[in-house]
């Protein structure tokens, strides 16, 4: 598996990575200098994807990112740049500012322990963040089918807790913007404990169940939503 994918999604790549490929179809990205801010960014792939491709970028998470994060930078070489800031989705200090915000996988940790209206309190913050015709690219976890539910619940120590996005939510979510075109992916991929089982069983999703599982059962979703 290319290691500068596992470096911007850093799990269940094959799965994952489609959100890149939806983006990126959907967006023009590269060498546009854009004004860019990755919520929830941990160690910062998704900064990483967009400095790569010539823009600036502010990494942020609830607690500043700059540690684990620029290690990981720091072995690339990229042509935008990128800052490091503390940033609380529930409440982003811009206005009308930037072209791009990305997240993937935070509204269920947001939203924990039934907290479900911060889901649409973090794309009011994104919405308010972003300048007329900016875009919101995001990828997320999905409920999913029952067998989803049950093993995250037996196998992770977050699934009694996440608040798994329902696709019938989505289009209520994103109702302020202009536009928005979503996909789904991954069924086999979220079943998997270790990186090469989760390889195996991407390619297995992309070769098959992406194409014939309904999307509700599918544990991906991933778009872009242009205020």
């Amino acid at each position: 598996m290319n290691s500068i994918l596992r470096q911007y999604v850093e799990w269940d790549v094959i799965n994952w990575s489609k959100a890149l490929k939806f983006w990126e179809s959907n967006v023009t990205l590269d060498n546009k200098g854009l004004k860019c801010l990755e919520l929830g960014g941990r160690r910062g792939g998704l900064s990483l994807w967009l400095a790569i491709k010539g823009n600036h970028v502010i990494c942020s998470d609830f607690q500043n990112p700059i540690e684990a994060a620029s290690a990981i930078h720091s072995q690339n070489s990229f042509s935008g740049s990128i800052d490091y800031l503390a940033v609380d989705a529930t409440q982003i200090p811009f206005e009308n500012y930037f072209d791009i915000v990305v997240f993937k996988s935070i509204l269920g940790g947001i939203s924990r322990n039934g907290n479900s209206q911060l889901k649409q309190v973090v794309i009011n913050e994104v919405y308010k963040s972003l300048k007329p015709g900016g875009k919101l690219l995001f990828a997320e976890n999905l409920v999913a089918s029952g067998a989803h539910q049950f093993f995250r619940k037996k196998l992770t120590k977050w699934g009694s807790y996440w608040n798994y996005l329902q696709l019938d939510e989505v289009n209520g979510l994103f109702k302020e913007f202009n536009s928005l075109r979503f996909g789904t992916a991954g069924f086999l991929g979220a079943f998997a404990r270790m990186e090469y089982q989760r390889n195996l069983l991407g390619r297995l999703d992309t070769l098959i169940f992406d194409k014939v599982v309904n999307d509700k059962m599918k544990y991906i979703v991933f778009g872009v939503a242009t205020k």
